[in-house]
């Protein structure tokens, strides 16, 4: 707190400094210091967490939530990623070291209110559009906020299986993960899994519950409520959002994990814990990267009869359902895609390869490349055609 009040006496003391003095006291801020002050918070938090005492978490989020340091981090990370010049509903973007040294003092949640978030879409790979919604720079930079407050909790609590949008995990783990459960151990006593739910969740982020949300994230409530009931403006026009977290929005993939963290430990109480008996007679083990997730299973029956119902019912609870369309069991000899890999067994060997379909996107992109090269290369040779003869 110390560190908290030092920065509002400056700012008290210097109601108008000129626009120079405050672009050097930005480049000027001593970020190796503030990461260590937010990264031993953090520390604290998941200590906490760990220790079962959520009376103290929710003290130290409260006190990181406030810090001053905080606030640097998060306007640094919203002003310096990818998305650092896509603006919200307000057409609003910070950047100048003026407007990201003024942006610190107005992360508060006195009178915070967030804006309805900015529709857009994308295209998706089958031919549809994929919605987003891009909140306002201020809305992203409170949510780079309180996402340092929560994620030490998501990270301490979070399934072992899981790999999507976690701190030094990647896709490269997940595959070598899958890679575990389906290869050959050497001995016949011990034989590999055998067949595959390859899941997918409808709309993930569009269909969470916002009361499962508001009941289970360890968040500050009031918060979390507005950033959930922000509403978006799309062609114009304000509409509610009743349901779902935005794609988009820089908490929202920690929502989505948080909210889906546990059906490890479901499928552990129905088919065993790891190393147990009762598991290497089942083999259902779970690999997940966000909304995309496989399960193993030692039979089809086993996985369409005991699993899917499982998986069915603690998704229920979190307002989701699984597409019927892209959920699918194969064999492995048959193999299944997922993370842009191919997984396949073939002659007691296991091969991961790049799936079909990211090749051909590639090979698409390469060709679209050579053919506008060309097409210069033609335009520049033809220019100099008259020095012919």
């Amino acid at each position: 707190m110390k560190e908290h009040t030092k920065f509002n006496a400056k700012i008290k003391q210097s109601p108008a400094p000129a626009t120079s003095d405050m672009a050097r006291q930005w480049h000027n801020i001593d970020w190796v210091k503030a990461t260590r002050h937010v990264k031993g918070l953090q520390s604290r938090i998941a200590k906490a967490t760990l220790e079962n005492n959520w009376r103290k978490v929710k003290r130290l989020q409260r006190l990181l939530t406030r810090s001053t340091y905080a606030k640097q981090l998060a306007v640094r990370r919203v002003t310096e990623n990818r998305g650092k010049r896509t603006a919200g509903v307000d057409k609003v973007t910070w950047s100048t070291a003026e407007a990201k040294w003024k942006a610190i003092a107005t992360l508060t949640n006195k009178g915070y209110k967030p804006q309805p978030l900015r529709r857009v879409y994308i295209p998706k790979s089958d031919g549809k559009k994929r919605p987003l919604g891009i909140p306002t720079i201020k809305d992203r930079a409170m949510q780079a906020l309180y996402l340092l407050a929560l994620q030490p909790v998501s990270e301490t609590t979070a399934d072992k299986g899981s790999y999507g949008f976690r701190i030094n995990r990647s896709t490269a783990d997940a595959i070598t993960h899958i890679h575990r459960i389906f290869s050959h151990k050497g001995r016949k006593t011990n034989q590999p899994a055998q067949w595959v739910l390859d899941a997918d969740i409808k709309g993930c982020f569009d269909h969470i519950s916002h009361d499962w949300l508001i009941a289970n994230i360890p968040m500050n409530k009031r918060i979390l409520t507005k950033w959930l009931k922000s509403g978006v403006v799309d062609m114009g026009q304000v509409k509610a959002t009743e349901a779902g977290t935005p794609q988009g929005g820089i908490i929202s993939p920690t929502l989505a994990n948080m909210a889906l963290d546990g059906l490890e430990k479901e499928l552990a109480n129905h088919f065993g814990e790891k190393a147990s008996k009762k598991i290497r007679q089942h083999k259902t083990y779970m690999v997940r990267y966000t909304d995309d997730f496989v399960i193993s299973g030692i039979s089809k029956e086993l996985l369409e009869e005991k699993v899917i119902p499982v998986v069915k019912a603690f998704l229920k609870e979190r307002g989701l359902t699984l597409s019927e369309k892209k959920t699918k069991i194969t064999h492995i000899k048959q193999g299944f895609d997922f993370l842009g890999w191919n997984v396949r067994q073939f002659n007691d060997k296991l091969i991961i390869k790049p799936s079909k379909k990211n090749g051909e996107a590639f090979y698409s992109k390469v060709r679209d490349k050579i053919k506008k090269l060309s097409m210069a290369w033609i335009g520049y040779t033809n220019s100099y055609n008259f020095f012919k003869g």
